[in-house]
């Protein structure tokens, strides 16, 4: 299991004083973004880096956050894409049951109320309309409602979930 988590991506810079427009992947985005919060910045290539948080403001359904150091468009420009990732062990214990970190989710085997492998979970999509899980089923992407009644079951300690699909769910 990784030692961290995704928390929000960097998709671009806004304005000139070092803002930038950030993709939220967190339910707690008060908490993850809070002044003085200190992120790992991660880029697909190069060195990740450490980032402080100065400021934060929702912006279109986005947070447009301000990092320590960042006082610039160029500076800011040179950070887009960067995953911005916390420790796992920072993340608080969740107490609601059926409540999942995206994380605890990710890598599950998926099967079939009779048992029968249907796939892994590869990601999870958090959408208005709900959270998707993404099934890798042999190489196809299979989009699952994470919903009780679809899911009935998730069983972190057996590392698999019950999927059990309502007819034409899983139909191409």
């Amino acid at each position: 299991m990784s030692t961290e988590v995704v928390v929000g991506r960097i998709a671009r810079s806004h304005g000139i004083r070092g803002e930038l427009v950030v993709d939220v992947h967190t339910d707690e985005p008060d908490d993850r973004f809070a002044i003085g919060t200190v992120l790992t910045g991660k880029p697909r290539q190069g060195v990740a880096r450490r980032l402080t948080v100065t400021a934060a403001r929702p912006h279109a359904g986005r947070l447009l956050v301000s990092f320590e150091g960042i006082a610039d468009r160029g500076a800011a420009d040179s950070l887009r894409g960067v995953l911005l990732t916390v420790q796992v062990s920072e993340l608080p214990e969740i107490t609601e049951p059926d409540s999942f970190y995206d994380h605890q989710l990710e890598g599950l085997a998926a099967v079939d109320t009779t048992g029968a492998a249907i796939g892994v979970v590869r990601e999870v999509i958090h959408g208005p309309g709900g959270e998707l899980l993404v099934l890798d089923a042999d190489g196809t992407e299979l989009l699952v409602p994470f919903v009780a009644a679809i899911v009935p079951e998730v069983d972190l300690a057996g590392g698999r979930v019950v999927i059990d699909p309502p007819e034409g769910l899983f139909d191409q």
